[in-house]
């Protein structure tokens, strides 16, 4: 293929040429020539890896994690876009839930039912939060145990997990071993509620616990459960026999 100049390649790929000159600039991509006017050109060999930096970009990696990344060809340009699709694709199968379930929001208010404010913007809040983490195949699996555990059993849950939260709690501000057999109860307790609530999935479980430290603020609002207690509460789920 013949050279691009840079307004070329930023017209066609929608990169702006003020990106392109400061990938430049930071060692990310630099053009195959210059014309004789010294305007910058792009060869196949360029778009290749321009494609590379969109790919990792778009996966959340920082300008100097591409580079690295690119310097040391890992992941390979393949990896990336097979993970960009991946993605893609879960966002684009979220988008459509999150359609489904405004289309049921839009038909319940057609039919004039009343729908209290703090209660929907809780749902939004907690469905943003756990869709933010969750990949839509957990998703999916978290409402299926939903519909497996049934409503009553669903109550239950949400009136037993505060006393134990609240348990835990106390425990840690009296300093209780995270081992003695006064805190094995609240644990063994906390892991079969969360048990019941994943299905035992650990790929769930660990989305769950990256929720909890990135959303710490929000989850101790909701929960109760700050950093300093999840970390007390998992090292006395560690310590208790399978």
């Amino acid at each position: 293929m013949k050279l691009l100049s840079v307004s070329q390649v930023a017209r066609r790929t929608g990169v702006t040429v003020r990106t392109l000159h400061h990938y430049e600039a930071c060692g990310l991509l630099r053009p195959a020539a210059r014309s004789g006017a010294g305007y910058r050109l792009y060869g196949e060999a360029e778009l290749l890896r321009l494609q590379h930096i969109v790919s990792l970009k778009a996966l959340g990696l920082t300008l100097d994690a591409i580079r690295t990344g690119l310097d040391a060809d890992v992941p390979s340009l393949a990896d990336a876009v097979r993970r960009q699709v991946t993605q893609l694709r879960e966002t684009i199968a979220r988008q459509h839930e999150l359609l489904v379930r405004l289309e049921r929001l839009e038909q319940r208010l057609a039919a004039g039912e009343a729908i209290d404010g703090d209660t929907l913007l809780s749902t939004i809040e907690a469905s943003t939060i756990m869709e933010k983490y969750l990949t839509t195949e957990q998703l999916g699996t978290l409402r299926q145990r939903g519909e497996m555990l049934g409503a009553e059993r669903i109550h239950e849950v949400e009136q037993t997990w505060p006393q134990v939260i609240a348990g835990m709690a106390a425990a840690m501000q009296l300093n209780k071993d995270p081992a003695s057999d006064e805190v094995r109860l609240l644990a063994r307790k906390w892991r079969s509620l969360v048990r019941e609530f994943t299905g035992g999935d650990a790929g769930i479980q660990h989305s769950l616990n990256t929720m909890f430290k990135r959303e710490a603020d929000t989850m101790q609002q909701r929960t109760g459960i700050d950093p300093a207690l999840m970390a007390y509460a998992c090292e006395a789920i560690a310590a208790l026999p399978e």
